[in-house]
Order: C-alpha cells, then structure tokens, then sequence
C-alpha cells in the first residue's frame, strides 16, 4: 500500500472516530456515518487481501530459489554427468540431457528440466547401469512438482494483490467523497463551535492529527490537506 493511500484510510478512522463521539449531537447519526462505517470496513478486508498476497509472493519466491540452486547445481548436473557416460553406449543421449543456463527464466527451466526427466526415464535402465541412482528420477520428479507449485502461487499471489490494490483505490476514492460530503454536514452543525471544527479539521487532514499553531509539540505551523 502506498503512502497516500494509507494516509486516507487512516485519516477515514479518525473521522468515524469523531462522528461516532458525537453521535448524540445528531451528526454521527443516519447514513452517513453508516456509509463510511462501510467503505472503512471493506477497505480493511481489501488491505489485509493486498498483504496476504504479497506476503505469498514474498514466501514462494524466496523458496522457489532454493529449488531452483538445487536443481541446476546438483539435480540436473548429477543426470547430464551419467548422460555423459551413458552416450558412449547409446549416442542418442548425446544431447538430451543438456543443463539450462543459468539465467534461464523460471519457466524455460522448469520446461527444459521436465524434458530432461522425460528423456531419462525413458532410459533409466542404461542410466543407472551407468552411476545414476534410481532415487535422482523420484528426487527430480519432486522437485519439479514444488518449482511448478511455487510459479503458480506466485501467480496467485500477485493477482490477489493487484485485484485488491485496485480495488482498495476504488474504494479509498469513495471514501473521499463521503468525507466531503460528512464535512458539509459537520461545518452546518458545529461550524459556530471553534473548539469542534479544530478537532474536526485535524480528523479528516490527510496527513494527520495536527496541533494549533503555538501549541507545544506543535513543530511550527501546519496547513491540514483535506481528502
């Protein structure tokens, strides 16, 4: 979430703070208050969406480059060596076990090495009369089942925060225009209480809470920028 966006939806709290502490004076009440109490809970549900699937894309990544160190630096590697061998008795094995580069994409790799398990189990007998173990087809069959698992929740992951971004924007916009509309409402009932529109006026300032200027702790004066 950028920071402007979580500026507003924490600016929304403090307001349905404010309309929810003057709820007897008449301004809380209707469907004002009901409306942004709305849009402020869908928006939570959309930020927690935008984090899982951010999260999933961190943790899939990160593990899917341990699966990827271990095929192209030991998994693939050990099968081209026994190829190597196992070509002086067949030569169309020549070139079936050829290892990825390594700046290959994900998705090159996992189909590249996919082929090589092919390949290799058609000819595990002359493979494994040659050095290959005959856990190394099970152990690669595994491996490449998780890579293909990690690709897939990355993809997932991305689109739920992507969807939820946008749709997170989506509302923050209408939660904006309900605030204007709640300010027209709070300045008609308390605009003569100088007091209440300060407090109001620092509840719904984007970039926070501020202090009268002079007050201490105030850091000098601040203009406050409405939603």
């Amino acid at each position: 979430m950028n920071a402007q966006l979580r500026r507003r939806l924490e600016m929304a709290g403090r307001v349905r703070e404010f309309l929810r502490a003057h709820k007897t004076d008449g301004v809380g009440e209707g469907l004002g208050l009901a409306k942004l109490e709305e849009l402020v809970q869908r928006a939570e549900v959309l930020a927690s969406q935008q984090r899982a699937g951010l999260v999933a894309t961190r943790s899939t990544s990160k593990y899917r480059k341990t699966l990827r160190r271990a095929l192209q630096s030991k998994l693939l590697l050990y099968l081209r060596a026994v190829g190597v061998v196992a070509a002086k008795e067949n030569a169309e094995l020549a070139t079936q076990f050829q290892v990825p580069p390594s700046n290959a994409s994900n998705q090159a790799l996992l189909t590249m090495a996919r082929g090589m398990l092919e390949k290799a189990t058609a000819h595990k007998d002359v493979l494994v009369k040659r050095g290959m173990s005959e856990q190394l087809l099970d152990d690669l069959a595994k491996t490449l089942g998780e890579f293909a698992q990690t690709i897939e929740a990355t993809r997932a992951g991305r689109r739920e925060h992507v969807g939820a971004s946008a749709d997170l924007e989506a509302v923050a916009a209408e939660i904006a225009e309900q605030v204007r509309v709640l300010d027209g409402l709070v300045r008609y009932r308390f605009g003569d209480n100088a007091e209440l529109m300060g407090a109001w006026a620092s509840a719904r300032n984007v970039l926070g809470p501020f202090k009268p200027k002079g007050e201490p702790g105030a850091g000098g004066s601040q203009t406050p920028k409405a939603a």
